[in-house]
């Protein structure tokens, strides 16, 4: 296997290929593919959150569904941890424990296999993208429920326009980011 070395000097933002008017007008999606087709971008990336993770001393790297999958499962890798997705609801095989959580326009349902979370774990919650903060609020009440700590939750980019970072701080959660994209 090659490690590539650490690039602290790489612009990890300029590799996130911005798409005008997607999914639908006015929204400018903040596509990471660019980013974890950049082997350098996407080992840098890794080699920062899990930096960063360290410093919580996690039991565990809970992945939310689907894009957190890719950041989790390096992480774990690199960490030496265990990964636990966390999926929308009748995704997952097994007896499993979810949470209910409110959207824009309707209630949504994340959950996790029964037992690979449990009290006393300290955790991570990952995913690729913050923006208002509903779903990674939900996972990590979905943690509290099976009696997990959440140490922290992280991701690769933030839109702090959209008041997610700041829900998550209200809400007493640390909250790491790599890149941050103002309404520019």
């Amino acid at each position: 296997m090659i490690a590539l070395p650490p690039r602290p000097d790489l612009d990890l933002a300029a590799l996130v290929r911005t798409i005008p008017d997607f999914p639908k007008p006015g929204i400018r999606f903040r596509d990471i593919t660019t980013l974890i087709g950049d082997a350098e971008g996407f080992s840098e990336s890794i080699r920062r959150l899990t930096d960063r993770a360290a410093v919580y001393r996690p039991d565990l790297i809970v992945a939310v569904e689907a894009r957190g999958f890719l950041f989790g499962a390096a992480m774990a890798t690199a960490m030496g941890l265990g990964l636990v997705p966390v999926r929308k609801a009748g995704k997952l095989p097994g007896l499993t424990i979810g949470v209910d959580y409110e959207l824009e326009y309707g209630v949504d349902r994340l959950e996790l296999h029964e037992g690979a979370v449990v009290a006393g774990h300290r955790v991570i919650l990952i995913d690729d993208l913050l923006a208002t903060g509903g779903t990674i609020l939900a996972a990590a009440q979905l943690m509290r429920n099976v009696g997990a700590e959440v140490a922290a939750a992280m991701f690769v980019i933030d839109l702090p326009d959209l008041g997610g970072s700041a829900r998550l701080r209200d809400a007493g959660l640390a909250c790491e980011t790599l890149i941050a994209f103002d309404g520019d």
